[in-house]
């Protein structure tokens, strides 16, 4: 009965949204105010490529240091890759004294290399050089594992806020965290301190676009969702070629911090000027309030809308009432949960789709990461990775629909691998081919993304979906926690990252044959009905 009526609850909501309008002021204004977190998350969530990037060092050598260098760097520094070692020098055999300070090819016995014990940093600037990571490239990696970390705290717990608290209370707690533990990190005075406050932003803040995500899809209705969903990627994409462009411009990762976490702080103001979600003060039985924010958006969008239309919402609202006495919903979804896992096909698709999310998070983070290490401008390098974006998802709108689910992730992985593995093919005199190639590979692996995210929603039931997709994205953020380290293997081999990269998405590609096509498909209600999809043949578009 409860299920009824929240059905109910919905088909009028969305009718009365429908006569709304999904461009009218009342939605463009709260989408207005939904994308500037939406805009800062883009940057939060990648900022740690620019807090602590690789930069040019040498092992100091205090003998000499403070003489021409020209004249004893070359014989006292060994050359790796063709480039003079960071991490490496010949033994200093020269006489030191304080009235003759100077370095010569004897001085050094290129027989005997040793390992620096202290460095000179370039005048770059990076957390490398502020805390002295010099040649420890697993604690300058750690700094994005740590910050991604976070996620696994902060999906679920924004989440329980969101839903018992509302998720404009959501949103604000979590913007205010961004601010505050983002801002202090920005005074880091060791590498620990960092990690902490690293962890504590992400931990606690990274939910402001998830929460955001939600409250956008619940503004509008059906049809304004396709197109605001591609808005917000647009926007978290922004944030990110901004991220670069302050970087390149500030060159100060201690300032750049304190720049685009100060506005974190406004978004806590969202207590107070932003409204609720009309859905979810329906699904708390809070009629009243949901029916005074809708006529608000009636003045605001010059709309009409009778009291009948409005009146069953608050019919509604009091059935919900009393027949949610009737059934209690936690002990209903712990049964439908545990009843969907006791499916073997069930669990399976669980675990093909966490390894898809893995892998999509995986190489999507990974080639971001890494676009800074191509050669060229890391910072245009950068902004062109994420750039390719925009168009990808606009791509995934129109070849979802018309070649399925399966045979567009299918493709998108098999391309992925394809253009990543080709890229150590490449000869390293070209400039341009390695860059195209790599915009290709983060243009497919985005397509799949996107993709992934939809499917894995229509292939699970509809009493445990949002659960079990809560699973697979959870699972998901392990690609997302491992991707920050992937430059240390380029340490062994240029290209190992991307060989990496080819790999799982072929892994990846081939799982995808094992699970059911969803194009045309009613959604599944019962892990029944779930389960046919997996026993029918592939169904083919008859649109």
């Amino acid at each position: 009965m409860a299920n009824a009526v929240s059905a109910s609850e919905t088909i009028d909501l969305d009718s009365i949204l429908k006569q709304l309008g999904a461009f009218g002021k009342y939605n463009i204004v709260n989408y207005a105010l939904l994308l500037f977190p939406i805009f800062l998350a883009g940057m939060y969530g990648s900022v740690f490529v620019f807090e602590a990037p690789d930069i040019s060092y040498r092992c100091e050598i205090s003998q000499c240091e403070g003489t021409n260098e020209s004249f004893w760097v070359e014989h006292a520094i060994p050359r790796d890759k063709n480039e003079l070692s960071k991490c490496k020098q010949y033994q200093f055999i020269g006489n030191y004294s304080q009235s003759n300070r100077t370095c010569s090819e004897p001085d050094f016995n290129k027989a005997v290399i040793e390992q620096c014990e202290k460095y000179v940093y370039s005048d770059e600037d990076s957390a490398v050089k502020d805390f002295n990571l010099g040649c420890q490239n697993w604690k300058r990696t750690l700094i994005g594992t740590i910050h991604n970390s976070g996620l696994f705290l902060s999906l679920p717990l924004t989440g329980i806020i969101s839903d018992r608290y509302g998720r404009k209370v959501a949103l604000s707690i979590a913007c205010l965290m961004n601010g505050i533990f983002g801002f202090i990190r920005s005074f880091s005075t060791s590498y620990i301190m960092m990690l902490i406050f690293e962890f504590l932003e992400a931990g606690l803040g990274a939910g402001a676009y998830s929460t955001a995500f939600v409250l956008a899809m619940e503004l509008v209705g059906p049809k304004g969702r396709v197109f605001g969903n591609t808005l917000i990627n647009a926007v978290y994409v922004l944030g990110l070629m901004s991220l670069s462009g302050l970087s390149w411009w500030l060159q100060d990762w201690r300032l750049q911090i304190r720049v685009i976490y100060a506005p974190a702080f406004l978004g806590f103001t969202y207590l107070w000027i932003l409204n609720e979600s009309v859905r979810w003060l329906l699904s708390k039985g809070r009629q009243n309030e949901a029916v005074d924010i809708l006529k608000k958006a009636m003045k605001m969008n010059k709309v009409d809308l009778s009291d009948d239309v409005l009146l069953p919402l608050s019919e509604l609202g009091n059935a919900e009432d009393t027949k949610s006495k009737e059934v209690t919903p936690k002990e209903e979804e712990k049964s439908s949960f545990s009843r969907a896992l006791k499916s073997n096909i069930i669990r399976k698709r669980v675990l093909v789709c966490s390894f898809l999310w893995i892998t999509c998070t995986f190489v999507y983070y990974g080639l971001s990461i890494n676009s800074v290490s191509l050669a060229g401008n890391k910072y245009l390098n950068f902004m062109l990775v994420a750039f390719v974006e925009i168009p990808a998802n606009f791509a995934c709108l129109l070849v979802l629909d018309r070649f399925g689910r399966k045979r567009t992730l299918i493709t998108t992985y098999v391309l992925s691998a394809c253009l990543c593995i080709s890229l150590s093919l490449i000869p390293k005199d070209q400039k341009w081919l390695p860059l195209i190639i790599y915009l290709s590979g983060k243009f497919s692996i985005t397509i799949a993304y996107s993709s992934v995210y939809i499917y894995v929603s229509e292939v699970f039931p509809t009493n445990v979906r949002q659960s079990l997709l809560a699973v697979c994205s959870a699972l998901g953020r392990v690609g997302s926690t491992l991707a920050p380290l992937t430059p240390l293997l380029a340490l062994y081999y240029d290209n190992l990252p991307a060989i990496f990269f080819g790999s799982m998405t072929l892994v990846a590609s081939a799982l995808v044959f094992t699970l059911p096509e969803t194009i045309n498909v009613p959604l599944p209600d019962t892990v029944e009905e779930a389960e046919k999809l997996s026993r029918r043949k592939d169904v083919k578009d008859n649109a």
